[in-house]
C-alpha cells in the first residue's frame, strides 16, 4: 500500500472517529449515562470485529505466541479506550463535537510527539525536531484559533 493511500485511510479514520463520537455521545445523552453509551458501543464494536476477525483470518494465533504476550496488554489498551472513549461522549454534548475532537487530537498530539520521543510503548523513536516542534506548535494554535469564540 502506497504512502497517498496510507494517509488516507488515516484521513478517514479520523473522519469516522468523529462521527461515532458524535452518534454515541448521542446515545450517551439519551441514554443519560456516557459509560452507558461507551459499554454499548464497545459491545457493538466487539461483534463488528469479531465477525470481521471470522471471515479474514486464515490461521489463529499459537498457544505459544499468546502466552507470550504480556499481561498487560491484555487489558490496558481497553482500559485507556473505555476511559478516553467515555470522556469523549461525556464531553462532547458539553462542548460540542468540534471543540471535543480538537482538544481531543492536541492532547494526543502532544502525547504522540512526547511518547515518540522517548519510544514509549515500544514505539520507534521519532525524535522532537525544531520541525517537529514547529507544526505541533502550529497545529495547536490552529486548534485554539478553531475555538475562538
Amino acid at each position: 500500500m502506497n504512502q497517498y493511500t496510507l494517509l488516507l485511510l488515516a484521513f478517514i479514520g479520523g473522519v469516522f472517529l468523529a462521527m461515532q463520537g458524535g452518534l454515541n455521545a448521542h446515545l450517551g445523552v439519551l441514554l443519560k449515562n456516557p459509560l452507558l453509551a461507551s459499554m454499548v458501543a464497545f459491545t457493538c464494536s466487539s461483534f463488528f470485529a469479531l465477525v470481521i476477525v471470522a471471515l479474514s483470518l486464515k490461521t489463529p494465533p499459537s498457544l505459544s505466541l499468546v502466552k507470550s504476550i504480556p499481561i498487560y496488554l491484555w487489558f490496558t489498551g481497553g482500559l485507556f479506550s473505555v476511559i478516553g472513549i467515555s470522556l469523549y461522549y461525556f464531553t462532547i454534548p458539553k462542548l460540542g463535537v468540534s471543540t471535543m475532537i480538537s482538544y481531543g487530537l492536541c492532547g494526543q498530539l502532544f502525547f504522540a510527539v512526547v511518547a515518540g520521543h522517548f519510544g514509549w510503548l515500544n514505539l520507534p523513536t521519532e525524535p522532537i525536531t525544531m520541525q517537529r516542534t514547529l507544526g505541533l506548535a502550529a497545529m495547536i494554535t490552529g486548534i485554539f484559533l478553531i475555538n475562538w469564540k
